[in-house]
C-alpha cells in the first residue's frame, strides 16, 4: 500500500476458517457417496457448511461464503477468482446479506473449494442452516457523517463469539443480526435482531449504547421489528443477544417449517410479552455468565483528515455521471467511498482480480466491502485519486453509473439456481437496470431514494417488501396460458420509519419494465411542486392524491398497462426472461432450513 495512507487506517484481517473442517467435509462426502448416511443427515451437515443443493440437481451445489461485516481483502478476491474459474462458472455473486456465493460446484469438489477459502481466512461455516447467519453491517460504518461511533468492531466481535458457538448450532430456524451505522443507513428493522448505535451523557461522560430492535424479517409473512428499550448499554449488548437466542431456541416452533422464524414467535406471543421474557432472561444471563463471556472489541481511532479533493476541470460527461451517483464523501475530510454497481450481484473472475489491484492501490484500509445492495464499496479513497480510479474501473466494466440510484435494482438469483424460485428475477433485474440506465434515470434528482427490489418467489431473498417498487414472482393464467407474473408492491422503505410495501396488483413478467416507466410517468404528471417520487407514493397510500387519489385508482391504471394480448398475437410475452421454452412453474424442496 502506498505510504500516503496511514498504517492504522488498514482493516485487521481475521481468520474465520479452520483447516480441520475441510477434513470433516471430505469424510462426510465420502460417507454419503458410500451410502452410509442418509440424504437428510447429509443435507443437515452440508447446510451447516454453507452448501445448498443446486436447482433440480443434487450433484451440484451453491457454496455461500460467510463475509462478516462484508470485509474482503485483495488476496481473498484473487482466491475467489481462481476458485470460481476452477470449480464454478467463472464468476461469483454478492448477496443481499453481504455474502459471496459460488454456483454450480460439483459436490465432490466442495472440499477443495473449502480448502482454498480457509487458506485465505474465509469460511462457509454457518452461512446456511439453522444457526446465526452472516453479520450484516452498513457499508458506511466507520465513515458515516451521521454515526455516533463505528459499529464495525462490535459486529466483528459478534461474529467471533457466535461462530461455532454451541449456543446456536441447532436453532428452530436461521437467525439474523443487522448492524446500522445511523438511522438513515439502517436495515435493523428487518432482522431478528437489529442494532443502531446511540450515545448519551452520564456524569459528564459520553456512554455508548444501542437501540435494539427485535422480531423483524421478510418472507411470505413479513414484520417490522420493535424496540426493546430506549438505551441498551454496550456492556449489555452480548447478554441481550444471548437472552434472545436462548428464548428463541426454547420457544421457537420446531415443527411447522413455514412458521419457525423468530418473527412468528414474537408476533404470536405479542411483543410486550416477548420483551418481558427477554429482560428476565437477560438477568439470568448476567447472573450466571462466565468471566470469559465478553466481546473482543478492537476499537481503533481513525484519522479525520486526508488530502483535499480537487475535481478535474476537464472531466468527461461519463466521469461526472459516475461521480454523481457512485461517490460519497466520508466524514474524514478528503476521503471518499466509491460504490461499484454490479449486474444483480454478479462479478467475473477477471473483474475480481482487477478489484484486488484497485484495492491495493486506492483503498487506505486495503479492503473492500460487500453491500446489501449486491455490490461493492471501496472506502478511504483520496479525492485526488478518483479520476485514475474511475479509469481503471471503467477498463474492466466496473464503472457503471447509478449505484445509489433507482437504476441499481436488487434481485435474488431466481430460477438460475434456486429450487424455490418460480420466475427468473435475476434476469429481470438486469433488464431493468439496463433499460433505466439507457433512459438516464440515474440522473433524475426527482427519483432520488427510489429503490426497486425483486424476488423470484414470495420468500423475499430480493427483499421486495422494502422496495419503493417491489415485485415477487409467481405464475398466472393469462388468456388461458400459464404465464410468469409478479405481484407488485409500492411504498416499502428502510430506516427509522421503516415500512413494508403494499401489494397493488399482478403484472406479467414482460410488462414489469413498462409498468415501472408508467409509474414514473404518472408521478411526473401528478406530483406537487418539487415533490419527490417517494413523497408522491406516500400521498397515494394515504389517499391524498390529486387526479389519481388512492391505491385503488392507481391499480386500475397499472392493470390496463399490464394487459397482454393472446399468445398467438405475441408469444414472447408468455415466456420468462432468459428462456425460449414454454413457461412452467416448476419448483423443488427449498433448503432455507436444515
Amino acid at each position: 500500500m502506498k505510504q500516503r495512507f496511514k498504517e492504522h487506517i488498514k482493516q485487521d484481517k481475521e481468520e474465520w476458517g479452520l483447516p480441520e473442517e475441510v477434513e470433516s467435509i471430505e469424510e462426510m462426502i465420502r460417507l454419503y457417496r458410500a451410502g452410509k448416511i442418509s440424504d437428510n443427515e447429509f443435507r443437515r451437515f452440508r447446510l451447516q457448511y454453507g452448501a445448498y443443493g443446486a436447482r433440480l440437481n443434487q450433484d451440484f451445489t451453491m457454496m455461500r461464503i460467510k463475509v462478516p461485516a462484508g470485509i474482503l481483502f485483495p488476496d481473498q478476491l484473487r482466491r475467489l477468482a481462481s476458485l470460481s474459474e476452477a470449480f464454478s462458472i467463472g464468476s461469483v455473486h454478492v448477496s443481499t446479506r453481504q455474502n459471496i456465493q459460488m454456483h454450480w460446484i460439483y459436490l465432490d469438489d466442495v472440499p477443495e473449494v473449502e480448502r482454498g477459502l480457509v487458506e485465505v481466512g474465509l469460511t462457509t461455516r454457518e452461512s446456511c442452516g439453522n444457526t446465526i447467519r452472516n453479520i450484516v453491517v452498513s457499508p458506511f460504518a466507520g465513515v458515516c457523517k451521521k454515526e455516533p461511533f463505528d459499529v464495525t468492531p462490535y459486529a466483528k466481535a459478534f461474529a467471533k463469539f457466535f461462530l461455532r458457538n454451541t449456543l446456536n448450532q441447532n436453532l428452530p430456524r436461521k437467525f439474523k443480526f443487522n448492524f446500522a451505522c445511523c438511522e438513515e443507513h439502517n436495515l435493523s428493522k428487518i432482522a431478528d435482531m437489529g442494532l443502531v448505535p446511540i450515545t448519551k451523557e452520564e456524569n459528564g461522560k459520553i456512554v455508548r449504547g444501542f437501540r435494539v430492535y427485535l422480531g423483524g424479517g421478510l418472507g411470505p409473512a413479513s414484520f417490522i421489528a420493535e424496540l426493546l428499550e430506549e438505551f441498551t448499554n454496550e456492556d449489555q449488548l452480548l447478554p441481550t443477544a444471548i437472552a434472545v437466542i436462548r428464548l428463541f431456541d426454547r420457544l421457537g416452533d420446531r415443527i411447522n417449517m413455514h412458521r419457525n422464524r423468530m418473527r412468528y414467535l414474537v408476533h404470536d406471543m405479542g411483543f410486550n410479552k416477548f420483551k418481558e421474557l427477554v429482560l428476565k432472561e437477560r438477568e439470568i444471563v448476567n447472573a450466571t455468565k462466565s468471566i470469559y463471556m465478553k466481546l473482543d472489541i478492537k476499537d481503533i481511532e481513525k484519522p479525520t483528515k486526508g488530502l483535499i479533493s480537487i475535481k478535474p476541470f476537464n472531466a468527461s460527461n461519463e466521469y461526472k455521471r459516475w461521480f454523481n451517483t457512485n461517490v460519497v464523501e466520508q466524514k474524514q475530510q478528503g476521503y471518499y467511498l466509491v460504490f461499484i454497481s454490479l449486474q444483480m450481484g454478479d462479478i467475473s473472475a477477471n473483474q475480481l482480480r482487477e478489484l484486488a489491484r484497485v484495492v491495493e492501490e486506492f483503498s487506505g484500509e486495503n479492503a473492500i466491502i460487500t453491500t446489501p445492495q449486491q455490490g461493492f464499496v471501496i472506502r478511504w479513497v483520496l479525492g485526488s485519486d478518483l479520476p485514475k480510479l474511475y479509469k481503471q474501473l471503467s477498463s474492466v466494466g466496473l464503472a457503471k453509473p447509478g449505484a445509489l440510484s433507482i437504476t441499481s435494482a436488487v434481485a435474488c438469483v431466481g430460477t438460475t439456481s434456486c429450487n424455490l424460485a418460480i420466475t427468473n428475477s435475476h434476469r429481470l433485474g438486469k433488464e431493468i437496470q439496463q433499460r433505466l440506465l439507457e433512459k438516464g434515470l440515474d440522473k433524475d434528482k426527482d427519483l432520488e431514494g427510489v429503490t426497486i427490489h425483486i424476488s423470484g418467489c414470495p420468500n423475499s431473498c430480493g427483499q421486495h417488501m422494502i422496495g419503493t417498487l417491489g415485485f415477487y414472482g409467481g405464475a398466472s393464467r393469462v388468456n388461458n396460458t400459464l404465464t410468469p407474473t409478479y405481484n407488485m408492491l409500492i411504498g416499502g422503505r428502510i430506516g427509522e420509519d421503516a415500512r413494508l410495501g403494499r401489494v397493488i396488483t399482478r403484472v406479467p413478467a414482460k410488462r414489469v419494465i413498462d409498468v415501472i416507466l408508467k409509474m414514473i410517468s404518472i408521478y411526473k404528471s401528478e406530483r406537487n411542486d418539487k415533490e419527490k417520487f417517494t413523497q408522491w407514493i406516500d400521498r397515494i397510500l394515504e389517499g391524498r392524491g390529486s387526479n389519481i387519489k388512492d391505491v385503488e385508482e392507481l391499480r386500475k391504471i397499472i392493470e390496463e398497462e399490464a394487459k397482454i394480448p393472446d399468445a398467438d398475437i405475441d408469444a414472447d410475452l408468455y415466456l420468462d426472461y432468459g428462456s425460449d421454452n414454454k413457461f412452467t412453474a416448476k419448483t423443488a424442496r427449498g433448503e432455507c432450513a436444515a
